[in-house]
Order: structure tokens, then C-alpha cells, then sequence
């Protein structure tokens, strides 16, 4: 299995034979191993030109683009090589069944909501009404008719998962509500970062498969984005990125010095990325016990197992139901 590489540095990036390097903005050169890289993450201002692309195109890799605040751009990929025509009729067909559509958007919801509770629930000091009431918005999501009641009822859930983060974390890092477009404190900057790199690993995973990126159900499908990332990134969000977040802040592995506020806006600096980023992918690695499988698999390799569990629901194998931590 290829590994992801991370660029934060201005530079360019140049091809010469059969080799890659990186130039940083001081002419030092790295070579990159292109062999043993799945996705490449550019961060910094960084140039290249088609002969790069020509070259890793060979070696299917993705390339994930993020802009001065380290938000998500948009990603490069090659031809696919897995694809059938039989999974894309089947999964359009599915988006256009409502019922159905609403049944793996309800399964992706009801998933993230167990595994937002499982959070909270390791915490004592969380009080006990706004749990209820985060599981009375669950049933009624679960109760929902179409995909916007749906929506309302997952919004109103996730706000009040938000609202629980200063009853356990570090009291420097206060938090009074979820701000996306700009966060505006550390706590916001660490979600949105953290949900960015979410989406590109669930795109990875997806271009593994032979599954459209582009047909979803839970978010509405629409051009210049990756709408399926989106939907099977919500099961793993309050799986990965929250926990790797409430590590980082409560074990002081992150300082107020790993962030930049200007202008109203609050991002992480380059070393905030890189740590955040480490103790992301550490979170990828770690194995549990599968009990279908009765064997440990990665968190990354669980992500892929969504995939596929949606190919055989939408070819009408068998009923999709979301993970559901039980470790």
C-alpha cells in the first residue's frame, strides 16, 4: 500500500529522467519517492508542469491541492483504471430512487451521529440533557421524509456535538460555535483543516473503487466537487478528525503558537500542519479487531470497506448500513 506525501514549502517540482525532486525557494533539492506514494498533499506555492504529470499519471497518484490557509483546492487525478459501467448505472439509479436515496443517506447520518455520542460519552462531565437532545435530533433524523428534513435534523444534531467540546478540553482553548467560512478560532481552524484532509482521504479510497466520486446521496450532487467524499466523510469525521483533535489539545501536543489569527481569520501555521497531520495519519495506521473480518485492519482500510459495502447496496446485494464503532 502507497503512502501519502506531504509538500509545505514554496518550490517546484521537476522531472529529470525517471526521477522526481522537490526545489525549495532556497534551490535545496529532495528527491520524492514516486514508487512508494499513493497521494501527494501541496500546501506551499509550488510549480510544475505537464511532464510531472504525464510521469505520475503512470503511477495513478492524486494530488490534492490546498490554498494559503491550508484549505482543501481541489485534486488532480489520472484515468481511472478500476471502473465498470454496471456500478455507475447502478449508483445514478440509486440517487434517482428516493427511497433508496434516503435510506444510505439516513445510514451515512445515523453513523455519524453513534459515533458522535460514543465521543461524548467518554467524557463524564458532559452533561446529560444535551446528549438527549442530541438523540432526540438522531430519531428525528431517522424519522425524516426527504433529504432536507434529513439535513435539518443532522445540523441541529452537530451543533450541539459542537456545543459539548469546552466541558473537556484545555480551557485556553475555548470554542463557542462552529464558524467554517472563515473559522475564527483555533478550535474552528483545527475542524476545518482536519475535515479538508478528511475528504481527500475518503477520495482516495474511493478512486481505489469502482465508484463515482462525483454521484452521492446525502449532499446533492453538483459539478466541480467530490460530493461522495463528503457524504462517507461524515461516518469517519467524529471517528477521526474529532479525536485526533481532542489528542492534540489535551495531550499539549498543539499551542496557541501553532496558529495564525489575522484579519479575522484563524489557520493553522506550517508547523501546526505538520503535527496535526502526524497524528493524523497515526490514526490512520491504528488496527482494531474487524469482527466480520476476525482480523485487525487499519482505520484507512475501514474507509476503503465503506466503499465497497456501498457497491454491493447499490448493485442490490445487500442493504447498506453504515460502521457503527463497537470497539
Amino acid at each position: 500500500m502507497g503512502r501519502d506525501y506531504y509538500i509545505f514549502s514554496n518550490g517546484r517540482i521537476k522531472r529529470k529522467d525517471n526521477t522526481i525532486y522537490f526545489i525549495d525557494e532556497n534551490d535545496n533539492k529532495k528527491g520524492i519517492p514516486i514508487e512508494g506514494i499513493e497521494r501527494l498533499h501541496l500546501f506551499g506555492e509550488i510549480d510544475f508542469n505537464t511532464k510531472f504529470i504525464n510521469y505520475i499519471s503512470k503511477f495513478s497518484i492524486l494530488i490534492s491541492i490546498y490554498n494559503y490557509y491550508g484549505f482543501y483546492s481541489g485534486t488532480y487525478y489520472s484515468k481511472k483504471k478500476n471502473v465498470s459501467g454496471i456500478v455507475i448505472v447502478n449508483q445514478a439509479k440509486a440517487y434517482l430512487d428516493d427511497n433508496v436515496r434516503l435510506q444510505i443517506a439516513k445510514s451515512f447520518i445515523d453513523s455519524a451521529f453513534h459515533n458522535m455520542l460514543r465521543n461524548l460519552r467518554r467524557h463524564e462531565n458532559v452533561p446529560k440533557d444535551i446528549i438527549d437532545q442530541i438523540i432526540d435530533e438522531r430519531e428525528n433524523m431517522n424519522n425524516s421524509k426527504c433529504i432536507t428534513e434529513l439535513m435539518g435534523a443532522e445540523g441541529r444534531g452537530r451543533k450541539k456535538y459542537y456545543e459539548t467540546f469546552n466541558y473537556f478540553l484545555k480551557e485556553d482553548f475555548s470554542f463557542k460555535s462552529r464558524q467554517k467560512r472563515p473559522p475564527i478560532d483555533p478550535i474552528n481552524a483545527l475542524i476545518s483543516f482536519g475535515n479538508s484532509i478528511m475528504y481527500t482521504t475518503v477520495l482516495g479510497e474511493i478512486y481505489k473503487t469502482q465508484l463515482d466520486p462525483t454521484i452521492s446521496y446525502l449532499h446533492e450532487p453538483s459539478t466541480k466537487r467530490f460530493s461522495l467524499s463528503l457524504d462517507i466523510a461524515e461516518i469517519f469525521k467524529p471517528l477521526i478528525v474529532d479525536t485526533v483533535i481532542f489528542t492534540l489539545i489535551n495531550k499539549n501536543m498543539i499551542t496557541k503558537k501553532d496558529f495564525i489569527i489575522e484579519e479575522g481569520l484563524c489557520y493553522l501555521n506550517e508547523n501546526g500542519k505538520k503535527k496535526f497531520i502526524r497524528e493524523f495519519e497515526n490514526k490512520l495506521n491504528t488496527t482494531i479487531k474487524h469482527r466480520a473480518l476476525n482480523r485487525k485492519v487499519s482505520y484507512r482500510y475501514l474507509i476503503k470497506l465503506e466503499c465497497y459495502k456501498l457497491i454491493k447496496a447499490i448493485i442490490g446485494e445487500e442493504e447498506y448500513k453504515a460502521i457503527k464503532v463497537w470497539w
